[in-house]
């Protein structure tokens, strides 16, 4: 049986090989689904209130880091 990880790893190789050159968008509510995209725009009750990678917006966006804390298990954490 292929886990759910292991399925959006292999959609996610298949759609960087078939549209490199390609503008894909993704909207998305985990975390995990956007966290190697080259830019996340994080929106709040429909206002963007951040913009850039995952690195970037962890050290300057209050509610991308929320989001992510709450997604976040126990060991993703230590």
């Amino acid at each position: 049986m292929v886990t759910r990880k292991a399925a959006v790893d292999r959609l996610r190789a298949a759609l960087e090989r078939e549209l490199s050159e390609a503008t894909l968008i993704i909207v998305a509510q985990r975390v995990g689904t956007i966290l190697h995209a080259d830019r996340i725009v994080v929106l709040d009750e429909g206002r963007v209130v951040g913009i850039g990678t995952h690195e970037e917006l962890m050290g300057t966006c209050e509610t991308y880091r929320e989001i992510v804390l709450s997604q976040a298990t126990e060991e993703e954490l230590s």
